[in-house]
C-alpha cells in the first residue's frame, strides 16, 4: 500500500540530492524544516493564533485547514507531527477506499501500543463520502489517530456535522505580494543568483503566481533555467510564461463567492467593482446565461419599483446576448451591470413581497370577503356574493375604498416605497390612497 499512503517522519528539508539522482524540484528543497520558517499564516500559526496556542499549551487537536492549493497545508501538518513526535502518515481521499482506511487504523493501533500517536493528514478529505467521514470518528475519540485534514471546499457543506464537532478548522489564505517576495527572496538564496528579471517583470512573475506559493516556486524554477545576457522585461516574461488562470471553480465555493461579491458590488452602487468581480466570473468560465440570469433577479430585488426600466433593461440585454453570443453579447450584459450599479435602489417590493408570503401562510385559507366574489348563480346570489360591491370607476376619485382582505384580518401595511427614483411617486400615491380611505373611514 505504499502507494496509497506513507508513514514516515517528515524528511529534513533542503537535503543534498545525490550524486548521479535527479536533482529535487525547487518546492521540494525549499520546504520549511520548523513551523518557524513557515512564510504566511500568520493568522493561523502566530503565538496568539489558534495553532500557536494549541502547540503552546500541548493541546493539539483535530484539525481542518481549509483554504486554496499552495499556500501550506501539507507542509504545516508534516511539521506538526514532527513537532508533536507523531509519525506521520499521508493519505488521499481521491485514491483510498474503505480496505485502506481500516489498513491505516490499524497500523495506528499498533503504534499506540508502542507508545506512538499518529498524525494522519488526509488530503482532499471533503471527497470522502458521509459514511467514510463517520469510520474517523471512533479512532479520533479514543486517541488513536490525531487527523488533520485538508480540503479547499467549504467545510461547512462538505463535511459531515459529527466530524466537524470533532475538529478544529483553520483558514489558510493565499499569500500576498510580501509573502511571495519573501519566498522568491528564499528561492534566490537557494539558487545562489537573483533571478534574471527588471523589477517590473519580477512584480509580474510574482502576479502569475495568483497567491500560490508551490506555483510561484515552479515558475522561479522555469525562469532561473534560462542562460539570458540580460534581464527579462515584462513583455518578454509574457511570451515564455504563460499566466496561471485565476482560481475559479464553476459547481464551488468560488463560484457562489464572485457571484455574491458581483451582487453586493451592484447593490453598493459600486459599478467599478461590480463590472470588476463581472469580468472576474467570465474570465473563470462562468456561464453567460448563468451571469444574465442573476443579474435580472438583481434588478428586481435590489432596484424594484424605484427603476421599473431596470429590469426591462436587463431583460433586452439577455436577449442581445442570446442574439449575438460571446463575446459580443457580453457587452449588454455588461451594460446592464453598469445600468443596476447606477441605478436608484430599493428593496421595498422584495419585503413587501415576502411578507405577504408570511401572512399569506399564516391566514390559512381564509376566504375573500363576499362583497368582491362574482354571483354567477341564483345560489350564489341568495348566500350574499358580491352583495355591496361598489365599482370603483363609478366612485369619486374612482377609488371606493372598500375592504380587500378576508373578513376579520386587520388590515397589514406591507408595502413602504422609498424616497428614491420612481418610488418617491409610487410612496406619494400610497399616502394620498391611505388619505381618502381614513376620509371615507374604510
Amino acid at each position: 500500500m505504499a502507494d496509497l499512503f506513507s508513514s514516515q517522519d517528515p524528511e529534513p528539508a533542503r537535503e543534498p540530492a545525490r550524486e548521479g539522482a535527479a536533482p529535487r524540484p525547487l518546492a521540494d528543497r525549499l520546504r520549511p524544516a520548523r513551523l518557524e520558517e513557515v512564510i504566511g499564516q500568520a493568522q493561523v500559526l502566530g503565538p496568539e493564533a489558534p495553532l500557536g496556542a494549541m502547540l503552546a499549551s500541548g493541546t493539539l487537536s483535530s484539525l481542518v485547514f481549509w483554504g486554496p492549493p499552495g499556500v501550506g497545508k501539507t507542509t504545516i501538518a508534516r511539521l506538526l507531527a514532527r513537532e508533536t513526535d507523531l509519525a506521520f502518515v499521508q493519505i488521499s481521499a481521491i485514491f483510498t477506499g474503505v480496505p485502506e482506511l481500516r489498513k491505516v487504523f490499524e497500523a495506528a493501533k499498533m503504534r499506540r501500543q508502542n507508545g506512538q500517536g499518529t498524525l494522519l493528514f488526509v488530503d482532499e478529505i471533503h471527497r470522502f463520502n458521509k459514511a467514510q467521514q463517520d469510520s474517523f470518528l471512533p479512532h479520533m475519540e479514543d486517541g488513536t489517530i490525531l487527523l488533520v485534514g485538508a480540503t479547499t471546499e467549504n467545510p461547512s457543506f462538505e463535511l459531515n456535522a459529527a466530524l466537524l464537532s470533532r475538529a478544529s478548522v483553520l483558514v489558510l489564505t493565499r499569500l500576498g505580494p510580501e509573502e511571495l517576495e519573501a519566498l522568491a527572496a528564499r528561492a534566490e538564496e537557494e539558487l545562489g543568483r537573483p533571478l534574471p528579471l527588471t523589477p517590473a517583470a519580477r512584480e509580474q512573475l510574482l502576479a502569475m503566481a495568483d497567491g500560490d506559493g508551490r506555483a510561484l516556486l515552479n515558475l522561479i524554477e522555469q525562469v532561473a533555467g534560462w542562460s539570458l545576457s540580460a534581464p527579462l522585461a515584462p513583455e518578454q516574461l509574457a511570451t515564455r510564461l504563460t499566466r496561471r488562470a485565476a482560481k475559479f471553480d464553476k459547481s464551488g465555493d468560488e463560484h457562489y463567492n464572485l457571484i455574491s461579491a458581483l451582487h453586493k458590488s451592484v447593490r453598493g452602487s459600486d459599478p467599478e467593482a461590480a463590472l470588476y468581480w463581472f469580468s472576474r466570473m467570465l474570465e473563470g468560465g462562468e456561464d453567460p446565461r448563468f451571469l444574465a440570469r442573476r443579474i435580472t433577479r438583481m434588478s428586481v430585488e435590489d432596484i424594484g419599483l424605484a427603476d421599473p426600466a431596470a429590469q426591462q433593461h436587463c431583460l433586452s440585454a439577455w436577449e442581445t446576448y442570446e442574439r449575438l453570443g460571446s463575446p459580443e453579447g457580453e457587452l449588454a450584459l455588461a451594460n446592464a451591470v453598469i445600468y443596476l450599479a447606477l441605478a436608484p435602489k430599493s428593496n421595498a417590493a422584495y419585503k413587501a413581497y415576502n411578507k405577504a408570503r408570511g401572512l399569506a401562510k399564516s391566514s390559512g385559507s381564509a376566504p375573500p370577503p363576499r362583497h368582491i366574489l362574482n354571483a354567477p348563480t341564483k345560489l350564489m346570489k341568495e348566500q350574499g356574493y358580491g352583495s355591496g360591491y361598489a365599482y370603483d370607476h363609478e366612485a369619486e376619485d374612482a377609488f371606493s375604498g372598500q375592504n380587500y382582505f378576508p373578513d376579520g384580518m386587520e388590515r397589514p401595511a406591507l408595502y413602504a416605497p422609498v424616497e428614491r427614483g420612481f418610488e418617491r411617486d409610487l410612496k406619494k400615491r400610497m399616502e394620498y390612497f391611505s388619505q381618502l380611505r381614513a376620509k371615507r373611514g374604510t
